[in-house]
């Protein structure tokens, strides 16, 4: 069976102030046009199909496009919710939009119920695996603390239990949204650590032939089983080395695993440069740049006059402008901004603390800022649900 696996489309997204819904739709074009001449016989999407829970109504319109066009070729497809998604309102008319051959997975207690789908060599049960934000899955899954690994690993013993009553030779791929171990982040995901921990370990997925991932943004091989396809455009400029593709995977008669990677069509070049604003505007070894989507970051000591009016002459597409004088990291003129960077908010919790009263928080105390942001998130989240 030849599966395409794609996800976080993060559909209404802009990059920076750039309108990203012309790129969007000719990806979209893209994936159904590799249906149609690679001869795919199923396509799965790993969440994050939206960008945010209430998306504008252009992401909309565009998702219905994709669903139909997709419906149209009469191939299977299967998604699950991530967690940009509202799952509630993505697995709206899930039933109908099934017979369609569209299988939405949002709902949690389905996660032992696959869909099943069959070649010339058996069936293929396809679990969808929704986001699974603990706090809100905990209970369901029975299990006493709230993590990535405990819920994953409790949705994964369902998964099993299913894939063991099944016959004999029955192959399975499983769709999950999650930050697995080895895999590497970029800027534009947001932050799902529970507990001071946001991964898992791809041994949480043995078991079954395929674990098609969504979430981290550039394509990776955790396993050979275990994939992440990324995203198909960028979406910070920390994805400017990524080779934006989908994953062409056949799977074989016995479980065996063959993949491809499909380039998706991408707007325009990321650069990011770095330097004083002179050598920036003079450097004959960045003309390669000037036609990109450009990131700026000038060394200078001194801000110099203009300087976006001044870089805009040589790259038209600058979308930002940083500054980062060469200073001691000791400096007082250092920024607050560069001082927290690459920071969490746990971090910086612990230092407010230590520079308050002279001395950082103890274990008991670092838990307690801990819980507090979890709730914090996972109050967040609820609310989004409910909106």
């Amino acid at each position: 069976m030849r599966l395409l696996h794609t996800s976080d489309w993060h559909l209404g997204r802009a990059f920076h102030r750039v309108n990203m819904l012309g790129a969007q739709a000719e990806f979209i074009g893209h994936l159904v046009t590799t249906v149609r001449e690679r001869e795919v016989d199923a396509v799965v999407v790993s969440g994050d199909v939206y960008d945010r829970a209430v998306p504008p109504l252009a992401a909309v319109e565009l998702f219905d496009d994709a669903l139909h066009r997709l419906a149209g070729l009469g191939v299977p497809t299967v998604m699950i919710s991530g967690n940009h998604d509202s799952a509630r309102r993505l697995g709206v008319g899930a039933g109908l939009i099934g017979r369609a051959g569209i299988h939405l997975r949002t709902d949690p207690t389905a996660a032992g119920t696959p869909v099943v789908l069959a070649d010339a060599f058996g069936e293929v049960a396809f679990y969808g695996l929704p986001y699974l934000e603990p706090a809100l899955v905990k209970d369901e899954f029975g299990v006493e603390k709230a993590g990535h690994e405990t819920v994953l690993a409790a949705a994964m013993d369902r998964v099993r239990a299913d894939l063991a009553a099944r016959a004999r030779g029955t192959r399975s791929v499983v769709l999950a949204h999650a930050f697995v171990t080895g895999g590497e982040p970029s800027d534009s995901e947001r932050d799902i650590t529970v507990g001071g921990v946001a991964s898992v370990p791809a041994g949480v997925f043995d078991g079954v032939d395929y674990t098609a991932l969504g979430h981290l943004h550039g394509c990776q091989t955790i396993t050979e089983r275990v994939r992440y396809s990324g995203s198909p455009l960028p979406y910070s400029f920390s994805e400017s080395e990524h080779r934006k593709t989908m994953w062409l995977v056949d799977l074989g008669a016995g479980g065996e695993i063959e993949a491809e990677r499909i380039d998706c069509p991408v707007p325009r070049a990321l650069a990011r440069v770095r330097g004083p604003l002179e050598e920036l505007l003079a450097d004959p070894a960045l003309t390669r740049h000037e036609d990109a989507w450009v990131e700026a970051t000038l060394t200078d000591a001194v801000r110099p006059a203009d300087p976006m009016a001044r870089l805009i002459q040589r790259f038209p597409h600058t979308l930002s402008l940083a500054f980062a004088p060469e200073r001691a990291p000791d400096d007082p003129d250092v920024s607050y901004a560069l001082r927290l960077a690459d920071r969490d908010d746990q971090e910086i919790a612990e230092d407010f603390v230590a520079h308050v009263r002279g001395a950082g928080p103890d274990a008991r105390e670092q838990d307690v800022l801990r819980d507090a942001f979890d709730a914090v998130r996972a109050d967040d989240a609820v609310r989004e649900v409910a909106r």
